[in-house]
């Protein structure tokens, strides 16, 4: 029985979702990112077709994840972001560039790793191959105005400084852009 409704949701879930659509993880429980950013949202997917995401993950970097594994993971649940006027084909081409980097867990802009968001803001294009999303200001800040120490320590170790109000993006605030239309994963 539990097996019949694994794959009726995943059977649902694949018809709902279109090439080039975006998975936002939506956490119950606040974590290090949500506690900085807006919503609930901790981290976004590329929907590529086939039952595959592309995804950049702790640990393992930019990889291509089996839907059904996505959608298996425990705390929270997903919504399907359908973006406005992209290329899904040169988009999705685009991303694949990026298969096998190594995941950015210090969150910046231009170097050799890649955390989940920043795949979809470099990876976006128009039809023209005009990219979709700008960079805002990064903040590390909580609701108080202040740095938790996950982030003040996590930059001390690795010298330097937290990068307040450097360029970059995050999942819950791409998840509010005006490109993005959020609907229920049916």
């Amino acid at each position: 029985m539990l097996i019949s409704l694994i794959a009726l949701t995943l059977f649902s879930a694949c018809h709902s979702l279109k090439q080039g659509d975006l998975l936002f993880h939506v956490v119950e429980q606040e974590n290090r990112i949500t506690a900085v950013t807006p919503g609930q949202i901790d981290h976004v997917g590329i929907y590529v077709g086939k039952g595959l995401v592309l995804e950049a993950i702790p640990k393992e970097g930019v990889v291509t994840t089996p839907l059904h594994a996505v959608l298996q993971r425990e705390d929270g649940y997903y919504l399907r972001g359908h973006v406005k006027g992209v290329s899904s084909q040169l988009s999705i081409s685009n991303a694949r560039r990026y298969i096998g980097l190594p995941y950015d867990s210090l969150y910046l802009q231009d170097n050799e790793a890649i955390y989940c968001s920043e795949l979809v803001q470099l990876s976006y294009v128009d039809r023209q191959g005009r990219q979709i999303f700008s960079t805002v200001p990064m903040t590390f800040r909580d609701s108080s105005g202040t740095i938790p120490s996950y982030w003040q320590q996590l930059y001390e170790r690795n010298g330097m400084s937290v990068p307040e109000g450097a360029p970059g993006t995050n999942p819950g605030e791409l998840s509010s852009r005006p490109q993005v239309i959020i609907k229920k994963l049916k």
